[in-house]
């Protein structure tokens, strides 16, 4: 309909303006609504002419302006102020309209918020969008899930909106209630892992070689045109080329070194706990999160606590490329780990998610885009009930090929007192999952004899109890 929008965006900072601007450019009518109006007229201001754009001053207004059955799309910071759109969205709704949460909202909150919802018979749809401020405007990775039929009503448009990666778009039905949020949080956590591998990188380059940041951005480069080509490793070789205009200094030697996080990284450890998937990596680029906020002390223990002396020399290549196979190895545990998370909660909450439509639709758009997961896709082809991609020939001979590499760059980083978390704790997984037999045997044994925890035997079935400070003897349970 000519004279009503197709769909209503509420919310214009940069993400919520991007996106209408986006459903704007692919032909649709777009209705638009900030709180702050200012906002609303900055955008017509300056975009107005890029389509058929409904701007709203009053909230009544921008609902009527929205074909039936109306979608709007809410992007405002996760948290109450969802709860707060919702709640005055509600009473102007008429059955069958859809409230969409595109923003980073915790799976839990949506899933609770489409019971809701329901219950009023408005359809709901947790959206996770990745791809930053250029993504939402050029076309993101969106992860749909909550009610399919709302699905059906706003595919034509959303699928129109994303990236494509060879004609197919970067968007499709992820599952029901909040497993569309939740395949966005662990596509964070794999974020998290990745850009703290790169870190890493980075610094046994500078910290042990004294690579300066142009010689760095060279290395970066040179890697996107291998294994690793991937977005991150594109912009880390932009960020690393940046001078500073106040100090003619590379950009990144003048940038604090704390990073902040918006919360997506620690949900997804948290819910690895609770699940019971070992996601080493992805906790420990958490953790080395944490630990970067630790500024104050990390001043003073640097004066107080003298570390390995260094003497910086020009690498050899096959130095600087086993560092590029430890990044590649540990990469890949940080992808098996996320989307062994996924297959795990999948079955625990009935999300029926498809793994390799995920692999698919983060190939192009959003920030952890790569060309490994193109050989996801594929490994999820050969068998859609992988329960890790270790056990993936092409993973796990890549892994193994790498190995090597991957050890001795860690017992360089070691040896000079170079904090490598996320690649140690990537190869400890790998060292662990790939034994037969590990040393719990002996854990178990302690807690049988200090709490009477039980233990199971390999010759014979059944749980049994050792009477440690009683007569010694071992009884079946």
């Amino acid at each position: 309909m000519a004279d009503k929008a197709d769909i209503g965006v509420l919310g214009l900072a940069v993400m919520g303006a991007n996106l209408a601007r986006n459903a704007a450019h692919k032909g649709f009518g777009v209705a638009v609504f900030n709180r702050n109006h200012e906002r609303t007229d900055a955008l017509i201001a300056e975009h107005g002419k890029e389509g058929r754009f409904f701007p709203a001053k009053e909230l009544p207004e921008f609902i009527a302006s929205i074909a039936k059955p109306r979608p709007i799309l809410i992007m405002v910071k996760a948290g109450k102020p969802v709860d707060e759109v919702i709640d005055e969205l509600l009473p102007h709704l008429e059955e069958g309209d859809i409230i969409i949460d595109g923003g980073n909202s915790l799976f839990t909150d949506t899933a609770r918020r489409y019971e809701a919802c329901e219950k009023k018979k408005i359809r709901f749809v947790g959206m996770g969008v990745s791809g930053g401020e250029e993504g939402a405007l050029e076309g993101p990775s969106m992860m749909p899930g909550g009610d399919r039929q709302a699905w059906d009503r706003i595919a034509p448009m959303l699928t129109k909106m994303a990236a494509r990666v060879d004609g197919v778009p970067c968007c499709t039905y992820i599952g029901p209630q909040g497993a569309g949020h939740y395949v966005k949080m662990v596509h964070n956590g794999i974020e998290y892992a990745d850009m703290q591998l790169i870190a890493e990188a980075y610094d046994l380059m500078k910290s042990v070689y004294g690579l300066d940041a142009a010689a760095m951005a060279d290395i970066f480069q040179t890697w996107k045109e291998g294994d690793l080509d991937s977005y991150l490793i594109e912009i880390t070789a932009a960020v690393l080329r940046k001078t500073d205009a106040a100090t003619g200094k590379p950009l990144v030697d003048v940038i604090v070194d704390e990073a902040e996080q918006k919360g997506t990284g620690r949900w997804t450890a948290q819910n690895a706990l609770e699940l019971g998937v070992p996601l080493t990596g992805i906790t420990e680029a958490v953790f080395a999160r944490v630990l970067s906020a630790n500024r104050g002390i990390r001043l003073e223990l640097d004066k107080k606590i003298p570390r390995p002396a260094v003497q910086a020399r020009k690498p050899e290549k096959a130095e600087i490329d086993a560092i590029r196979d430890a990044l590649y190895a540990s990469k890949i545990v940080a992808y098996a780990q996320g989307f062994e998370q996924m297959s795990v909660a999948s079955g625990q909450f009935h999300y029926d998610l498809k793994l390799g439509d995920m692999a698919t639709i983060w190939r192009g758009g959003c920030i952890i885009r790569a060309r490994f997961l193109d050989r996801i896709k594929e490994a999820y082809d050969r068998n859609p009930k992988l329960s890790n991609l270790l056990l993936d020939d092409y993973f796990r001979e890549g892994v193994v090929r790498t190995e090597g590499a991957w050890r001795r760059v860690l017992a360089l980083a070691i040896a000079n007192g170079v904090p490598t978390p996320a690649f140690s704790s990537s190869l400890a997984y790998y060292d662990g999952l790939r034994r037969a037999r590990g040393p719990t045997n002996l854990l178990q044994g302690l807690r049988d004899y200090f709490g009477a925890h039980t233990y199971r035997r390999l010759d014979k079935e059944g749980s049994f109890h050792t009477r440690w400070s009683q007569d010694g003897n071992e009884v079946k349970v």
